[in-house]
């Protein structure tokens, strides 16, 4: 597992901190290299699936990434990542970054790799190693397609609201929260890419308080949610206020982003977008507030087939509680971050 991590660090600082291509391409290569045993770990026949799921697609991304670096090499002469300018290789880049995200329509590996690893490896998957491939985006952000990326924006959010509505299991749920965060961290992206990186600290944050949080109750599907009321009541009522957080809803930190978000897409003349995302992203709400009345609101009936777990007196994770106060408390820093 050290290894395994140090390899994740490494990878990502290579690629967060390269100005050339084959660099940044080598270091998306050994986090890809590195993430395959920690899904796979478990030896379950759907882990050893979303291994090879999550290496297959993963390839194909990187060869997308080389292909269009060189494209644009062969054009210009440059491998600067910055100095990417040839409209081809610019189109190309943004389907592969596309496709390592997960954004739609390249979402289809997403959910199923997070279904089939465990939840700590879920975290890593939804945070961790999204990061090297939006520090590419933000690199190479004004030489994007503005079209192209508002409207893969809207699929994501339109598609991360529509499926999550009827699934029982968490990761599952929480894929698609993350693709639908994930679109909107596309569409501010060419006008506004601090934004852009703004959204996915704070998306960060918040997730990996949720992952903690249902990895300490042991949660993996709503029925077991439901029972575990009785077992850490303290995480109960702190999962509700986070994922209304994911939400992003007023007073608390999740709200920010969408805020400074809708705000630039109306001074660049493109409300009507702004109305979209933000009547889509009340699907979003309602599978959250899904998952919170599962894990607060409701007293399942007796004849339930789950046993019912026992009190634990065990003290919170330190760091969960770090996390659910930056997730719902941050929000009065705004003026900080707009001035």
């Amino acid at each position: 597992k050290l290894v395994f991590t140090t390899s994740l660090i490494l990878g990502t600082t290579i690629t967060i901190s390269s100005n050339h291509w084959i660099m940044a391409w080598a270091g998306l290569e050994i986090n890809t290299l590195a993430a395959i045993p920690l899904i796979s770990k478990s030896h379950h026949p759907r882990a050893i699936e979303a291994a090879t799921k999550y290496f297959l697609v993963q390839a194909a991304a990187s060869a997308l990434v080389l292909f269009s670096s060189m494209t644009n090499a062969w054009h210009t002469g440059q491998w600067d990542i910055t100095q990417l300018t040839h409209p081809a290789s610019c189109l190309i880049l943004t389907s592969a970054i596309s496709i390592k995200l997960g954004l739609v329509p390249f979402h289809f590996w997403f959910p199923e790799v997070l279904q089939g690893s465990s939840l700590m490896t879920g975290l890593l998957l939804s945070t961790a190693m999204k990061f090297p491939p939006i520090t590419l985006l933000f690199m190479t952000s004004q030489s994007q397609n503005h079209t192209l990326l508002t409207t893969m924006a809207i699929m994501s959010v339109a598609l991360g609201g529509w499926m999550g509505l009827n699934q029982t299991q968490t990761r599952k749920i929480l894929a698609f929260s993350s693709i639908s965060h994930l679109g909107w961290m596309a569409i501010i992206l060419t006008y506004n890419p601090k934004l852009t990186l703004l959204n996915f600290y704070l998306y960060t944050l918040i997730t990996a308080t949720v992952f903690l949080i249902l990895n300490s109750m042991k949660a993996l599907k709503l029925s077991t949610l439901m029972t575990s009321w009785t077992k850490i009541p303290s995480l109960s009522s702190i999962l509700l206020l986070t994922l209304l957080s994911l939400a992003g809803l007023p007073p608390l930190t999740g709200f920010l982003p969408k805020w400074l978000i809708i705000q630039e897409l109306t001074k660049q003349e493109m409300a009507t977008a702004a109305v979209i995302m933000s009547l889509l992203s009340l699907l979003g709400l309602f599978f959250y507030l899904r998952l919170a009345y599962c894990a607060t609101i409701t007293l399942p009936p007796h004849t339930t087939n789950h046993m019912k777990s026992w009190h634990v007196n065990k003290p919170t994770n330190t760091l969960i509680a770090v996390l659910t106060t930056l997730s719902i408390v941050l929000l009065p820093i705004s003026p900080m971050i707009t001035t």
